[in-house]
């Protein structure tokens, strides 16, 4: 009976093939743009993640001056060597304590040159950062001591500027000053906010300090603590300490920020999902005009086909029978355009994501619950067409012309 039903359904649709292409149309834009959606979504928010986690593990990052609206920050002192030597002998639990500071300025090889983010810092940095050399090594204590001119570049620098091979021993130059490549540091390619890591020159705190910015302001400070450690009390700890040095009084607002980077990880992934939702939402709303799309040719088949029910219903035909044959015609419209749209989808979201550079993460649940859903909006928009065919008066649908 069944297998009837949609025999008949298929050859009632297949009587005006385009419309019926034109029909499933909707349902395939809907299933498709929420497949796709979803799914670049994910994996945007997963190459968030993962680049935020690239910064290091256990990790608050501490930055003079608050962040936010009506919060300024520019009078705001930044931090010195002592803090960094205080922290160091004062806080427990902790694994580094990397000084950072930073001004662009322009490197040159040969007859190559380009503008660069040159960061002062020490070896703490790297354990911080999570962040290993490829070739070379890092900093001596006479380097970081005496101020030596010797630098560490990231990958695009060796290959912008040195044009690729062993960049160790030759000489650059960082701003005015001619300085030794002692090593590479490991590719880590773009970050999620666009910008390339790989883009930067690190070179001794004191050298930096001395010949490139010419002061001793530390523009950020890193803390990396150990595995186990209760991070929300060594935040408790470093702000007591820090408000101490810097003289804030009891009930004043710090001038200083620390942020604890697993939050700042779990807040911008729980921002992307919520983003993700909401194009879901929004892509699914073209599954509600697909539906109605349904009902509005469901309504003007029966309305071509009243003679036909007629007779039907007059030489016996139940009612239930007309409803079931007129529902499954609008359940295969939408499961039509359901298994086409999930292919669209998941081409769709294959080309984005490789646009995007992000990682292509299919849900089988969001997959099945789009054609499921697909196959709900058949029985809701197709019922009501099927139900004014089951219950026309035969005498005045013969009646039709």
């Amino acid at each position: 009976m069944l297998l009837e039903i949609l025999r008949l359904a298929v050859q009632a649709l297949r009587r005006n093939v385009l419309r019926s292409l034109l029909t499933v149309l909707g349902i395939v834009i809907g299933v498709g743009a929420v497949i796709a959606m979803v799914t670049i979504g994910n994996g945007a928010t997963a190459k968030v993640t993962a680049d935020l986690a690239k910064l290091g593990s256990n990790l608050l990052m501490i930055n003079p001056g608050q962040f936010g609206p009506g919060r300024a920050s520019s009078d705001a002192k930044p931090f010195n060597v002592r803090d960094i030597g205080v922290m160091k002998t004062q806080l427990n639990g902790i694994k580094a304590v990397a000084p950072l500071a930073q001004k662009s300025a322009s490197v040159v090889a040969g007859t190559e040159n380009r503008i660069v983010a040159i960061s002062g810092t020490d070896n703490d940095y790297f354990i911080a950062q999570d962040w290993a050399l490829s070739v070379g090594r890092t900093f001596t204590d006479g380097e970081l001591r005496g101020g030596r001119a010797a630098c560490i570049i990231g990958a695009t620098v060796r290959t912008k500027l040195l044009g690729g091979g062993d960049p160790v021993g030759r000489i650059v130059r960082v701003g005015k000053v001619s300085c030794e490549v002692i090593g590479l540091l490991e590719a880590k390619g773009q970050s999620s906010f666009g910008t390339d890591q790989d883009d930067t020159v690190l070179m001794p705190l004191r050298t930096f300090q001395r010949r490139i910015a010419g002061n001793t302001d530390i523009n950020r400070i890193m803390v990396s603590a150990r595995d186990g450690v209760d991070m929300a009390r060594l935040q408790a700890s470093i702000e007591a300490l820090l408000r101490e040095r810097r003289n804030i009084a009891p009930g004043k607002e710090d001038d200083f920020s620390v942020a604890d980077l697993k939050q700042i990880v779990q807040a911008t992934a729980g921002t992307a999902s919520v983003l993700t939702g909401l194009l879901g939402a929004v892509a699914g709303v073209s599954l509600i005009v697909g539906g109605i799309g349904i009902m509005n040719i469901m309504l003007v088949s029966v309305t071509e086909r009243t003679r036909e029910i007629g007779i039907r219903l007059a030489i016996g035909a139940l009612e239930r029978q007309v409803l079931a044959q007129f529902l499954a015609e609008g359940i295969v419209l939408s499961l039509f355009g359901g298994l086409i749209g999930i292919a669209v989808g998941l081409g769709l979201a294959w080309l984005g994501t490789t646009i995007l550079q992000v990682p292509l993460l299919v849900e089988l649940g969001i997959v099945l619950l789009a054609f499921a859903f697909s196959a709900l909006v058949g029985i809701v928009f197709g019922y009501f067409p099927a139900r004014k065919a089951a219950r026309m008066n035969p005498i005045e649908a013969l009646r039709h012309e």
